[in-house]
């Protein structure tokens, strides 16, 4: 079976924003967005890796929650999901905003037209790779050695490889909040129905979850 780019757990709001605009390192999704709003269904299940305390929603929401890392062997992100710095790298010893021990446990590719040495943090490697989508996830799939290849975003990622024919399936968690302003991953989820087939389940948190796969 070929080796897919799956878009997993990615979470808007109802009409389509995954983040603000002015990223910074305060704010990883810029103004005017408030993460909480939009992944307190994942924080609240079983499944969530960050849980400190036993508990935790089961059922639908957990499911896609626990399959986040299911068979996946690599991740690609645009460099905004990395950190906010723009332009050449000033400061190689900052390492992202995913601390000593992401939670990829793979090998992460980092779109970005500035070279800089690739390092590992744990058990996770990031590459700094500049070039067409194809290119990338050439990379990306020989490094997930048979396994497939998440697409991480952010929204212009995943947006790029969208347009490139390059996405095999995708989850969209939509919250039930309307944010107004910011990046949209579309204005519809029927703009896709041109290259996809889709599902639509609801879960009992409010979320509506979107499943996407090709035509």
């Amino acid at each position: 079976m070929d080796q897919l780019l799956r878009v997993q757990n990615f979470t808007v709001s109802r009409d389509g924003v995954a983040a603000g605009e002015d990223q910074s390192l305060e704010r990883p999704f810029g103004h005017d967005v408030d993460p909480e709003r939009l992944f307190a269904w994942a924080g609240a299940t079983a499944s969530w890796p960050n849980r400190t305390e036993p508990g935790g929603s089961r059922g639908l929401d957990d499911y896609f929650t626990r399959d986040f890392s299911h068979d996946i062997g690599a991740e690609i992100m645009g460099r905004n999901k990395f950190g906010p710095q723009r332009g050449p790298w000033q400061d190689h010893e900052w390492q992202g905003w995913w601390g000593d021990e992401p939670p990829f446990h793979t090998p992460v590719f980092v779109l970005t037209h500035h070279a800089r040495p690739s390092f590992t943090l744990s058990d996770t490697m990031f590459h700094f790779v500049d070039g067409e989508p194809a290119t990338v996830l050439a990379q990306a799939r020989e490094a997930a050695r048979g396994k497939d290849v998440r697409l991480g975003g952010g929204v212009s990622t995943v947006r790029e490889f969208l347009d490139a024919g390059l996405v095999d399936t995708l989850h969209v968690a939509v919250a039930p909040v309307t944010l107004g302003s910011g990046l949209r991953l579309w204005d519809s989820p029927e703009q896709l129905l041109d290259r996809y087939h889709m599902d639509v389940v609801p879960s009992p948190s409010g979320m509506t979850h979107h499943l996407f796969w090709r035509r």
